[in-house]
This record gives C-alpha cells, sequence and structure tokens, in this order.
C-alpha cells in the first residue's frame, strides 16, 4: 500500500478516518477484502503469495496498515514478509503499543516498512527506517513510503484535501475516493528522490498510479463512528485502472 491518509479524533462524526491506496503489480494474487474463515472476527484484504495483509480492522475496532519504505535500490529478501506486521497484530489479542513495540525488537527480519497498529483511542507509527515508536494524537496524517508526514507531494496534498473534509459538512465516502483517485503526477521539481528513476518517481507520484503491470489495486475506506460503528468500503482495479469489484461492510465494536 502506497498512500494511507488518516485523521485521528478531528471530525464530528468519526474517531478515525482512514483512506489509503494499496500500490502492487498487477500478477500477484490477492484476494479482496472479506472476514478470514480461520479468524472471523477479522476484515481484510489477503496477500495470496506470501500471506498476511496490507489494512485490515477486526471486530473491537483494533486496525493495522502497512506500506513498503522505498529506497531505489533492490533489497535482499528478509526472512518475514511485511503483511504479517497486520496479520498478526488483527489475528491476535494484545494491544497496539504491545504489537508495535514487539515489532520493534523484531525488526531487522522485515525489509523496510512503515506500520500503522492501535485503535483510535491509542494508535502507534513505527517504520524500521526510523526506529522509534510514535504515539498518535489527535491529527491529520499522511504516509507514502517514506516516513510517517514526509512532504512527498501526493502526501501533502492528500492532508489538505483530508483536512477539507473534517468539518461534517461533506458527503465523506464519495470524497474520499475522489481524493484517492487522483491521477495527477508532481512536477519534476516537486518529486522526491528515492533512488529509481525520474519516469518512475513521475508515475509514482500520483495518488492514483495506472501502468499495463503495476498500478493502485484497491481504494479502501475505513470511518470509525463515535457510536461504535464501522463502515469499510473497498474498490478493486485491474491493469490500467479498469475498475473491479467494489466491496461494503458495515460492523458494530463489540468488546473492550
Amino acid at each position: 500500500m502506497c498512500l494511507i491518509l488518516l485523521a485521528l479524533d478531528t471530525h464530528p462524526d468519526y474517531a478515525l478516518v482512514l483512506a489509503a491506496n494499496r500500490d502492487e503489480f498487477y500478477d500477484r494474487p490477492t484476494a479482496g477484502a472479506a472476514f478470514w474463515d480461520e479468524a472471523p472476527w477479522v476484515l481484510a484484504g489477503r496477500d495470496l503469495r506470501a500471506g498476511g495483509t496490507w489494512l485490515g480492522i477486526d471486530r473491537r475496532g483494533r486496525l493495522a496498515a502497512v506500506t513498503n519504505y522505498r529506497q531505489g535500490q533492490r533489497e535482499t529478501a528478509a526472512p518475514r514478509s511485511r503483511g504479517h506486521l497486520v496479520s498478526e497484530y488483527l489475528v491476535g489479542q494484545g494491544d497496539g503499543r504491545t504489537h508495535v513495540e514487539q515489532v520493534e525488537r523484531e525488526a531487522a527480519r522485515y525489509n523496510g516498512f512503515n506500520l500503522i497498529a492501535g485503535d483510535p483511542a491509542a494508535l502507534f507509527y513505527f517504520s524500521n527506517r526510523e526506529g522509534r515508536v510514535r504515539a498518535l494524537g489527535p491529527g491529520v496524517y499522511g504516509l507514502s513510503n517514506h516516513l510517517l508526514d514526509s512532504p512527498w507531494p501526493k502526501v501533502t496534498a492528500g492532508k489538505s484535501g483530508l483536512s477539507a473534509l473534517l468539518s461534517g459538512g461533506e458527503q465523506l465516502l464519495p470524497s474520499l475516493f475522489a481524493l484517492l483517485s487522483d491521477r495527477g503526477q508532481a512536477a519534476d521539481n516537486l518529486l522526491p528522490r528515492t533512488g529509481v528513476s525520474p519516469e518512475w518517481e513521475r508515475l509514482l507520484s500520483a495518488a492514483f498510479i495506472a501502468t499495463p503491470d503495476y498500478g493502485t489495486r484497491s481504494s479502501t475506506v475505513v470511518l470509525v463512528g463515535r457510536d461504535r460503528r464501522v463502515v469499510f468500503v473497498e474498490r478493486s482495479f485491474g491493469p490500467g485502472g479498469a475498475p473491479g469489484e467494489e466491496v461494503s461492510y458495515e460492523i458494530e465494536i463489540t468488546g473492550a
């Protein structure tokens, strides 16, 4: 997943607002968001190649998401897939801080990553390229494939767009999907320098990426209401950004 926009305790109706795009090669086998047979309290997509997931929530309101850290040169494959950083939290029963601190101790087992985990009352961020756990307070955050709130053009634009929607006057769900669907590319002088070619930096600068082989595979919006109701909507896409399936769930947070 290559873009996460997050508003924590800043909307009158929602304790947490999350809008995210997962970018990946189209030939990587994937299952869309659903409740898992072996863990029916978990709602998430699934990476069918390495296991795990990029984003999910459970019936207790525990949520996690991961992005890769882009550093240009190809890393030697690490022992574990980054998708397990999310799935092991959601399948387990621990709190966000405990999980993230355990991940911090085992960070070398994974290639570069950013992890967000917790719930609206206690949400945490950790990257093994920064090396410290951050507790997130109320506010608007943006994450792509560098550290949290790195001022990449799509992060800056996404945070600005999300902030404009937080008064409660807009139809939030379609407006968030409109943010995620922006295919505009940044001017060359604004592009980050992460070690990939200028052509790839330009392609990857868009919130929504569409090429024949690689692009935005899914856009997901999660709204965690102050009334303990959750709306989870995922739209899938194929090569070139061709629209695919949309799934929608409404669940009520139960338990502690």
